[in-house]
Parts: structure tokens; sequence; C-alpha cells
């Protein structure tokens, strides 16, 4: 069996394509802003290149940030779901 080609405990396995709508928590919440949804998933400028980034959404008040989608895998900041 190959270990390294399964996911670690440190990190969510994501595909950036299905990101949209999904739910997550912040794990140390600022402001109050503790649940979020991914309101877009933003496309690159040129069809062929990857998806780098998404918009969150804060439930709380409807605030916006922009972050690399790979740092939802950082399990010691977002957890996936709404926990």
């Amino acid at each position: 069996m190959n270990f390294s080609a399964m996911p670690s405990k440190q990190q969510n396995p994501l595909n950036p394509k299905k990101l949209l709508l999904s739910k997550w928590t912040a794990v140390k919440p600022s402001h109050k802003r503790k649940h979020f949804l991914v309101s877009k998933v933003i496309l690159p400028e040129l069809p062929d290149a990857a998806i780098e980034f998404i918009e969150l959404e804060a439930v709380f008040d409807k605030s916006t940030q922009v972050i690399p989608w790979r740092d939802l895998k950082e399990t010691d900041i977002w957890l996936q779901g709404w926990v």
C-alpha cells in the first residue's frame, strides 16, 4: 500500500472545482467571524491556468476575503464544515 499518496491528518483533501458553496469554520475566529462559505471560485485569466484563489464570505456579517484556496488545507486554521 502506498501511504505517500494518502492525505495526512494535517491536510484536508480538496478539489478547487468543488469548493463553491462549501462551508468552513475558522479555528481562531476574529471579530465574531467563525463560519464561512466559499462564495466564489476566482477563475484565472488564462483558461489553461490553475485555479488559485477563492472568495470566503463570513456568515456573521457578510464580509468577504480573497485567499489562496490551498490555505483551506491547513487544519490549524480551517476546519471543513460548520463546527
